[in-house]
């Protein structure tokens, strides 16, 4: 009885130094990586999660209220990654707050569209009809120009993607294209012709981007590339393994199956090389 005790006991020694020297099965130790996330798609990086333990990687949710943290955060090493933003607000955010990160994937584009509850077409809206867009630096650029993809207005050749309304130089229809807060384009609609209106402002809304707008933005197209969403790191970390790893495992075909299966094209998956969107 005593031989059979201590065998079971070795047993268990030998199953506890197992599990507790090393990280995984496999022998390599786990590690841990913070992901700073906004908004509601705790879901799906739920399932990134799953992807990436079969390559010893714990992926740390950690979700944030707001636009700024995310980014102060990964600076400062309070996380490792993030996963919320566009590329053109990310190079301004970090220009603006002397912040040394940098995008290493993208992840998908929420295309903004033209919203009326009183047209079905752009065509149909007549001339001398109010148009809102939102009033903020980089959504009123994104703005205009998707107006003007839809060939409702024309714009500067040098059009600055920072300016406004006083950059449009023909506008054949007479519109007065009027900024506001970007939360109020969707109140907007039961008073004007039209609103350009962001996709979280349109799903909070009760609208479909997949299939509500007059118009909205091709993700194949170049105008759409300042508008992808990235993941980010801070620059000295944007080569690390496991960090491309967790890029990979969000740009694996089962992540934008369930992607576009979840949003039915409110956000549609993107993958482009950084180096040609880095500087946008």
């Amino acid at each position: 009885m005593k031989k059979k005790l201590i065998s079971i006991v070795t047993i268990f020694l030998i199953a506890i130094l197992a599990l507790t020297g090393c990280g995984s099965a496999s022998g390599e130790k786990t590690r841990t990586v913070k992901i700073g996330i906004n908004g509601d798609d705790a879901d799906l990086w739920r399932l990134i999660q799953q992807k990436v333990e079969k390559d010893n990687i714990k992926l740390k949710i950690v979700s944030f209220s707001d636009y700024v943290q995310p980014n102060t955060a990964l600076d400062d090493g309070s996380i490792d990654l993030n996963a919320f933003q566009t590329i053109t607000y990310m190079n301004q955010f970090k220009k603006d707050h002397n912040l040394d990160i940098s995008a290493i994937g993208s992840t998908v584009i929420a295309p903004m569209g033209i919203y009326s509850h009183k047209y079905k077409n752009v065509d149909d809206i007549p001339k001398g009809s109010t148009i809102t867009i939102p009033n903020d630096v980089t959504n009123a650029g994104r703005a205009l120009k998707l107006l003007q993809s839809a060939k409702l207005i024309k714009l500067k050749d040098n059009f600055d993607p920072k300016g406004s309304i006083e950059q449009i130089t023909e506008n054949p229809k007479d519109l007065n294209i009027k900024p506001v807060a970007a939360g109020q384009t969707t109140r907007s609609l039961d008073d004007v012709g039209a609103a350009v209106i962001n996709n979280g402002f349109a799903v909070q809304a009760g609208l479909n981007p997949g299939k509500d707008p007059l118009y909205k933005e091709d993700p194949s197209k170049k105008a759409a590339m300042p508008y992808i969403n990235v993941i980010a790191a801070q620059t000295k970390n944007k080569k690390d393994k496991d960090f491309q790893k967790v890029v990979e495992a969000y740009q694996s075909k089962e992540v934008k199956d369930y992607i576009k299966k979840r949003d039915k094209g409110a956000t549609v998956p993107v993958v482009v090389s950084i180096d040609k969107i880095k500087d946008l």
